[in-house]
C-alpha cells in the first residue's frame, strides 16, 4: 500500500506535536499519509506504554492516515544498529512514500536526535538494492528512496528551511494532540490529575504549542505554520512556488 508521505516519530505523540498540521492540510489535498512511531513511549513520566497505543489509534483515525505501526523500539536505549535501520528500511519499501517526515536533528530529547539520524540514513539505504529485507511472506523487497526527508522541529527553536502553512488546521491539530490525554494537559481527564507532572503536562504547554506555530507562521506571512529542516537544498522548478 503505497502512500505519499510517511511520517515517523521516535514516541507516539512526536508526529501530532510536529507536523500533524502538515498531515492534515495534504490530506484534505487528496495525499495519503502513514504513521510510523518507532517506540511506545514507555519511559514516558506519565501513562502507560498500552494507554499509549490506544492514543495513538484513536488520533490517527481522527487524522484520516491510512494506517500507523509501531517497530517497538526500546524508548530511551534504542540504537544505531543494522537490526533498527533495517525495520525502518522494510516499512519504507512496503508503503514507498515519496516524502518522509522525520525528528528534529537536534533537540531537548536525546531520543529525538538519535531518532532523526536512524530516520535519515534508513532512507537513504532503503534505497540500495544490496541491502536486503524482507516482506511479510518473506520474499526480497525492491529497493525504494523517498524524494525528500523533511525534519520536523520540536522543542528547540531551530531555524527552519522551510514553513508549511497550517492555518486553518490548528484547533484540529490541538484536537489530535489532547488525544494524548495521558501525556498533556486536558481537564476532563481526571483519572491523571495525581500522576506525577511533567514538562509537557501543564496548561502553559498547550498555550506554547500555540505561541510557537505563530512565530513560526508569521515570518512566512501565515498565521500559523510548522517548520521543516533539510540536509540538502530544496530545488524547485518555478520562483512562483515560493511564497
Amino acid at each position: 500500500m503505497k502512500v505519499d508521505i510517511l511520517a515517523i516519530g521516535v514516541h507516539p505523540d512526536d508526529v501530532e506535536l510536529a507536523c500533524s498540521g502538515t498531515l492534515l492540510r495534504h490530506i484534505d489535498e487528496g495525499k495519503s499519509v502513514g504513521l510510523l512511531d518507532l517506540t511506545r513511549g514507555e519511559l514516558g513520566t506519565r501513562g502507560t506504554p498500552e494507554i499509549r497505543d490506544r492514543e495513538a489509534a484513536e488520533s490517527a483515525q481522527k487524522m484520516g492516515a491510512t494506517f500507523r505501526k509501531n517497530l517497538a523500539m526500546a524508548d530511551g536505549f534504542f540504537q544505531y544498529t543494522p537490526e533498527n535501520i533495517k525495520a525502518i528500511i522494510r516499512i519504507i519499501r512496503m508503503h514507498q512514500p515519496d516524502i518522509v517526515l522525520a525528528n528534529a536533528i537536534s533537540d531537548r530529547h536525546p531520543d529525538h536526535g538519535r531518532a532523526a539520524k536512524l530516520t535519515s540514513d534508513a532512507c537513504y539505504y532503503a534505497g540500495l538494492a544490496k541491502v536486503e529485507t524482507l516482506d511479510d511472506e518473506g520474499k526480497t523487497q525492491e529497493r525504494w528512496r523517498p524524494s525528500a526527508v523533511y525534519h520536523y522541529i520540536q522543542d528547540y527553536n531551530l531555524e527552519p528551511d522551510l514553513v508549511v502553512d497550517i492555518t486553518g488546521y490548528m484547533d484540529r491539530k490541538m484536537e489530535l494532540i489532547k488525544t494524548f490525554s495521558s501525556q498533556f494537559f486536558v481537564p476532563e481527564a481526571k483519572e491523571y490529575d495525581k500522576e506525577m507532572s511533567s514538562p509537557i503536562s501543564g496548561a502553559d504547554f498547550m498555550a506554547f504549542l500555540t505561541a510557537k506555530a505563530r512565530s513560526y507562521g508569521r515570518p512566512a506571512g501565515f498565521e500559523f505554520g510548522e517548520g521543516y529542516t533539510v540536509s540538502r537544498t530544496i530545488g524547485v522548478h518555478s520562483l512562483f512556488d515560493l511564497k
